[in-house]
């Protein structure tokens, strides 16, 4: 059973704000922000991984510095329903694809992709996704430039409002 929000109190949505703004922190120099002890640390981040709240972390990269220079959404519209679970079977052996989302509106899916170039993308898209049974055909949308890339903010003030 995952926890929510209003099963945190002020400690552990202080401890979750240092974390946001550096993943990095150790356990004791949280406890020392937080006026507590590093076991209080170490027992309320057992707690937090345990409930879900914290699934993990993740290391960040530099995309383009890797020679990856294409970072794309595409929007799959499928031919019927009842292919969804064979085509998300499908899309996860997919390693350009990093981000997968069921979604309401226009699209039965919804992707981040990250390709080296346009060529790349474009043998993705014809070669690979296109030909998936139950793809009816993909949208496109190619990112220029991410001006915001940030976790959500935990407002510490007004837990649960």
């Amino acid at each position: 059973m995952a926890a929510g929000t209003n099963e945190l109190d002020d400690l552990d949505l202080q401890i979750l704000d240092i974390l946001i703004n550096d993943s990095r922190t150790p356990y004791l120099e949280i406890a020392r922000k937080c006026h507590v002890s590093g076991g209080t640390i170490h027992v309320r981040m057992k707690k937090m991984e345990e409930s879900g709240i914290i699934k993990g972390t993740k290391l960040l990269l530099d995309n383009a510095k890797l020679g990856y220079d294409i970072c794309c959404f595409i929007g799959i519209f499928l031919e019927k329903d009842s292919s969804f679970d064979d085509v998300i079977a499908e899309l996860t052996k997919m390693d350009e694809i990093v981000e997968l989302h069921f979604t309401t509106g226009k699209y039965s899916i919804f992707m981040k992709v990250i390709c080296k170039s346009i060529n790349d993308l474009q043998n993705l898209i014809r070669k690979r996704i296109q030909i998936i049974d139950g793809v009816q055909r993909a949208d496109t949308f190619i990112s220029l430039f991410q001006p915001i890339d940030r976790s959500i903010k935990i407002n510490t003030s007004e837990k649960g409002e």
